[in-house]
């Protein structure tokens, strides 16, 4: 499995920018994140250092850079072997799963609550864009032939547009955080949707209290939709198996 992965990883690289022997550990650690978030390094899987290097074309201290804040962000964990340990691309598990979203949902609570605060022509202005794109999820939902990639762009444009009104602490936390729930939303956006018709009802929730300016009613709206999703999530992971687990 890790020789496809990284097979994989080569093709990708060969369409991007040419690497530098002297990358910094910013660039490298941007490329291993993405392959986190897509799921072409899938979970489980073992990251080596001189591997990662050498398929870069980077020294091993911007790799090893890279590794470290990855690991401190959660995308990466150290995994036991027989002798030493090694990083690991992070398992996907129910209780990681729930942790992140309900974080998530606190997160982007705050700033639902700040934008319900807006003048009346800002909150009619986002709710009316919330609203149109709540409606093209739905239909993109309901399909006959879901484009699960349309569905999963739908609901991330859903939440990015009140994120706007988050302040800047906030939205540090947020980019920190939300790319690891979306490793769950990319891998089983197809197994939950039939559930997403839950979801365009939350959504309304959240439009209804941005446009009324109720603050606490937003954050509790968009908390609840977060709270849900993991629970509906969770039910999906125990039913098909945790992945990366040792």
């Amino acid at each position: 499995m890790e020789r496809n992965l990284y097979t994989n990883y080569d093709t990708i690289m060969r369409t991007a920018s040419s690497p530098r022997k002297h990358a910094r550990p910013q660039e490298v650690y941007e490329r291993l994140r993405a392959l986190i978030i897509d799921g072409r390094l899938a979970p489980g899987t073992r990251l080596v250092e001189t591997d990662i290097a050498s398929r870069l074309g980077v020294s091993r201290t911007p790799v090893r850079g890279a590794l470290q804040r990855l690991q401190q962000e959660g995308y990466v964990v150290d995994s036991p072997t027989l002798r030493q340990t090694r990083p690991t691309v992070a398992p996907l598990t129910s209780d990681d799963a729930h942790e992140l979203f309900v974080l998530v949902g606190a997160l982007e609570g705050l700033a639902a609550a700040r934008a319900a605060l807006g003048t009346p022509a800002e909150r009619t202005a986002l709710a009316t864009e919330l609203a149109e794109i709540n409606d093209a999820f739905r239909s993109a939902a309901t399909a006959s032939r879901p484009d699960h990639g349309r569905i999963f762009e739908l609901d991330e444009r859903f939440h990015r547009c009140y994120m706007q009104a988050a302040g800047r602490r906030v939205r540090s936390l947020h980019d920190t955080v939300k790319p690891q729930a979306e490793r769950y939303e990319r891998l089983y956006v197809s197994m939950l949707t039939p559930e997403l018709h839950t979801s365009v009802v939350e959504h309304r929730a959240i439009i209804r209290a941005i446009r009324a300016g109720d603050a606490p009613a937003a954050q509790a709206a968009v908390e609840t939709n977060w709270r849900n999703a993991a629970e509906r999530l969770a039910a999906v992971v125990t039913a098909t198996g945790e992945r990366g687990s040792w």
